[in-house]
């Protein structure tokens, strides 16, 4: 049996300058207090980090970033849950899995919580295998992708790009990072903390 399984990631869509992204945020921020005149090369993170912790954060919305998703759908369908974003998806009604396109495979998402080689593990790449032999037979009866797809499982890979103000992606990661996230959602969302952190200073270091 021969399974096509990748682990979850994500990129960048807009890679964000994150200094930029403070200075714009003073710039804009400080409008409200008119002390534009209080800007100076390194007063940016001083000023952002002063509007987080005063519990200001109207002004971060000023700047967003996009991100392109590779999950299951299980998690996908968690993400968009959040309405402060914006998402573009990949189609199920119109990608079919059966052509050349895909090599004819499906992919499906490693699930993080069972380790290769367990009876779980096992179990789970049986009912994928027989999910995308289902699909495809569909298919090849001259179903539709949007009909076929009804086989499909949650652990079929998608990507979705997704566009967040920075408050938004604040309180996205507040909920997804936290203990009670589902396991496959913390595993994405912890990556995504962590470049997040590295390109952009100061708006996720409390997190």
């Amino acid at each position: 049996m021969i399974l096509k399984v990748i682990k979850p990631y994500f990129e960048f869509i807009d890679v964000p300058d994150g200094e930029a992204i403070l200075r714009g945020i003073e710039l804009i921020g400080r409008v409200c207090y008119k002390s534009e005149d209080k800007i100076t090369p390194d007063s940016a993170r001083r000023f952002v980090a002063a509007i987080i912790k005063n519990g200001h954060e109207s002004v971060i919305e000023h700047s967003s970033v996009s991100v392109r998703v590779v999950c299951d759908r299980g998690v996908s369908h968690e993400i968009v849950r959040h309405r402060l974003a914006s998402y573009s998806q990949e189609s199920t009604r119109y990608c079919n899995y059966s052509n050349e396109k895909y090599g004819g495979d499906i992919t499906f998402i490693k699930p993080c919580f069972w380790d290769e080689g367990s009876a779980e593990y096992a179990e789970w790449e049986l009912s994928c295998k027989a999910a995308e032999d289902a699909y495809n037979r569909l298919t090849a009866l001259g179903a539709k992708p949007e009909e076929a797809r009804s086989v499909l499982p949650n652990s079929l890979k998608t990507e979705i790009v997704m566009t967040l103000n920075l408050r938004a992606w604040r309180h996205f990661f507040k909920l997804r990072t936290s203990a009670g996230a589902h396991p496959q959602m913390r595993e994405i969302t912890g990556m995504m903390l962590e470049a997040m952190k590295s390109r952009i200073p100061v708006v996720f270091d409390d997190l």
